[in-house]
């Protein structure tokens, strides 16, 4: 299985440029392999995201691990105040 991580390179919003971020920042430093998928290029790839998600306004970052959906920056965040972030990833 492996980690996919739905997010955008063109965000407007400081906090969802934050999130992203922090995210990366998590799987960079457990050095937990993943792929990042750009949405911004591409009306295709927000809706295949927002289809997977079963959200038609999702938001990135959104997180899988192959076809399971782990969650969003909430849950993650979550999952790290409990102690529990590789529970989050599905690891």
């Amino acid at each position: 299985m492996s980690i996919t991580v739905y997010y955008s390179s063109v965000s407007g919003s400081r906090e969802v440029k934050q999130h992203q971020s922090e995210i990366f920042q998590f799987l960079d430093s457990k050095k937990i392999k993943y792929f990042a998928v750009d949405i911004a290029g591409s009306t295709d790839v927000k809706e295949e995201m927002r289809k997977k998600v079963g959200n038609p306004s999702a938001m990135p970052p959104q997180v899988f691990n192959g076809d399971k959906y782990c969650g969003d920056y909430q849950k993650f965040f979550d999952a790290v105040e409990d102690g529990k972030p590789e529970a989050f990833f599905k690891l």
